[in-house]
């Protein structure tokens, strides 16, 4: 019989929508059961049972999970809880797997090009788990090794993704999310290329070689494929160990992962647009952050990292017409005043911190559980008079990354004068000069 691959591709996303459906349908049926047989606990219980069903699935529902369990309050508190493990404590394969896996990206003899490969995994996440192992000069390594058929469970659950964008639009035509589609399929598909990853891991490294505090992992490409990524081990403990410390730590290791996220952005136009707590570690005592995954770097063009400076600058001093050039410079097109200033609502509350000057808190007295949301709500309400607006995709992983850098500094109860250590980082910065390091830069490693 003549092999397909197209249809092999095919069949594999119909066996993926229809494990996707009975997994989430088994989901809701237990969720039933427990309402009816669990009682008060019945709440720990659902959780429980989405968490195993979206661990089992793995793909992009699972990184939808880790997104919403990012944002403090955003969800019940058992839910949440749960969630959060699929983070670095998502369900594994088991070792049979792992040797086929590792037999098919290195070859049969695989085993023999390391010291030691601990079969059993140290994380595992939604498109794939680590696993320590020892090179034979010694040195420590994460192998990260990518599930099998990932790119059809992808694009299976990207083609659910837009239907549910579709009906969402058609339920709430005030905000056209079509390009937002196009941006999550684009950047979840580049996680898929582990030769991308590496490139962009050697991206950062090199930008912050002279920074003894925020460390990236070396790739090693003889033991690396398409689908397998072989890197130096960086040992951390995770933000969680911190929330118990004394106010100092907590603020320090805040401002090393502010700096580690956004100085990329404002001097190389790149940001690190999946910000959750599974993806970062620190060590000496917090003082040095680890960054662990590098599978959705987002590059901007320089004018749109131009037009978040000058959002800053024109909400500064109440610069209106500068803040609809800005929104312009994001991608937004045909904007009124009316409009912008209903962006206006959402950037004051991303902003907001960053056009304070004082220390504070990035909620300043507000409630985790209402963090955003009265925002978000005023915003949609405000969208159906003056609507609609298309989202652009460019906006969709800045906005992500904020938001999630925001909610670590929420789990950390971090205090800065956020304005200060923004505008630091944006000491001497030209749009022009920014275009030229870019360049350089990407160019350097193949991006």
């Amino acid at each position: 019989m003549v092999h397909d691959p197209e249809r092999d591709r095919l069949s594999g996303r119909v066996a993926r929508f229809a494990r996707v459906g009975a997994g989430l349908s088994g989901a809701a049926a237990t969720f039933g059961a427990n309402a009816l047989f669990s009682g008060g606990d019945s709440g720990a219980r659902n959780a429980k049972a989405l968490k195993e069903t979206l661990g089992r699935l793995k793909g992009p529902l699972m990184k939808v999970a880790q997104m919403m369990s990012t944002v403090p309050d955003l969800l019940p508190p058992e839910f949440a809880a749960e969630l959060a493990e699929l983070q670095t404590n998502a369900p594994a394969m088991g070792p049979a797997f792992v040797r086929r896996r590792m037999a098919a990206e290195l070859g049969p003899a695989w085993a023999g090009r390391f010291a030691s490969f601990d079969l059993t995994p140290a994380a595992a996440a939604s498109l794939g788990q680590v696993h320590r192992a020892t090179a034979h000069e010694g040195q420590r390594l994460a192998v990260k090794l990518q599930y099998p058929e990932m790119q059809s469970a992808v694009e299976s659950d990207l083609g659910q993704l837009r239907a549910l964008l579709s009906l969402g639009r058609q339920m709430f035509g005030a905000i056209d999310t079509r390009e937002v589609a196009e941006e999550i399929g684009e950047r979840i598909r580049e996680e898929l290329d582990y030769d991308r990853e590496a490139r962009a891991m050697r991206l950062y490294g090199a930008f912050f070689a002279g920074r003894p505090d925020i460390r990236v992992p070396t790739p090693v490409a003889e033991l690396s494929t398409a689908r397998l990524l072989t890197m130096t081990w960086l040992d951390g403990q995770g933000l969680q160990s911190f929330k118990s410390d004394d106010q100092d730590t907590r603020n320090r290791v805040a401002k090393v992962l502010f700096e580690g996220w956004w100085t990329p952005l404002i001097h190389l136009g790149v940001i690190h647009g999946d910000p959750h707590l599974g993806n970062y570690s620190f060590s000496d005592a917090g003082g040095a952050l680890n960054l662990l995954d590098f599978g959705c770097v987002r590059i901007f063009p320089p004018k749109f990292v131009g037009g978040v400076v000058r959002l800053f600058r024109a909400m500064s001093v109440g610069d209106k017409a500068g803040e609809i050039a800005a929104y312009e410079a994001w991608g937004f097109k045909n904007l009124s005043q009316d409009l912008a200033d209903v962006l206006g609502i959402w950037a004051r509350f991303i902003y907001g911190p960053l056009l304070d000057d004082r220390v504070r808190s990035v909620a300043d007295g507000v409630a985790p559980g209402d963090y955003g949301r009265r925002e978000a709500f005023q915003v949609k309400r405000a969208l159906e008079e003056k609507g609609p607006v298309t989202i652009p995709r460019e906006f969709v992983f800045m906005d992500r990354a904020a938001i999630g850098l925001g909610s670590a500094f929420l789990h950390l109860g971090a205090e800065h004068n956020w304005r200060r250590l923004f505008e630091a980082s944006l000491e001497g910065f030209d749009e022009d000069a920014l275009a030229a390091r870019q360049a350089a830069a990407l160019a350097s490693v193949g991006l």
